[in-house]
């Protein structure tokens, strides 16, 4: 597969196939487990979709967390808590009715991916929300991922942005 449009339809096919609960449960202990979580007390994650990792169980620690909001061709970064509102975004995903704050209060972004590869890039959905994100924004990122979904190589555009660590059950 030489671009990313087979990449994203092989990579969600793969996605159906995986115990995705059991490997989202071990993910969360790994990252639970490293320096830079247990250092951060701001973190932005994702609201899983269906078939996404799903980390949600890692805001049962005492940390702020933040979840992302789109806005025109950008991320905001949005309080949340575990019972909040949330509301159905255009591209189906859940976000925070929550006011904006400054990205520069985050200590690490848990990005999400489709698949990722050994240089640390990650094939996203196409928006290039997280890579804009990123770019604009140093803070620590990590990705997490089923191992299935880590490949050699993905092709990368000039725009696209490695992220820091990625990690797989």
């Amino acid at each position: 597969m030489e671009n990313k449009t087979d990449l994203r339809i092989w990579a969600k096919s793969i996605r159906k196939s995986l115990d995705i609960k059991q490997i989202s449960e071990v993910i969360a202990g790994k990252i639970s487990n490293l320096p830079q979580y247990r250092h951060a007390q701001n973190i932005m994650l994702f609201y899983p979709l269906k078939y996404e990792i799903n980390l949600l169980s890692l805001m049962n620690s005492n940390k702020n967390f933040f979840l992302p909001k789109v806005e025109g061709g950008n991320l905001l970064v949005c309080p949340y808590k575990e019972n909040d509102k949330l509301t159905l975004s255009d591209f189906g995903t859940k976000e925070p009715r929550t006011e904006s704050v400054s990205p520069e209060i985050l200590d690490l972004v848990i990005v999400p991916a489709l698949a990722t590869d050994k240089n640390n890039f990650r094939l996203g959905y196409g928006g290039g929300f997280y890579d804009r994100f990123l770019a604009r924004n140093k803070i620590y990122s990590l990705t997490p991922v089923p191992s299935n979904l880590l490949i050699d190589k993905l092709p990368t555009e000039k725009q696209d942005v490695p992220i820091d660590l990625v990690i797989t059950e």
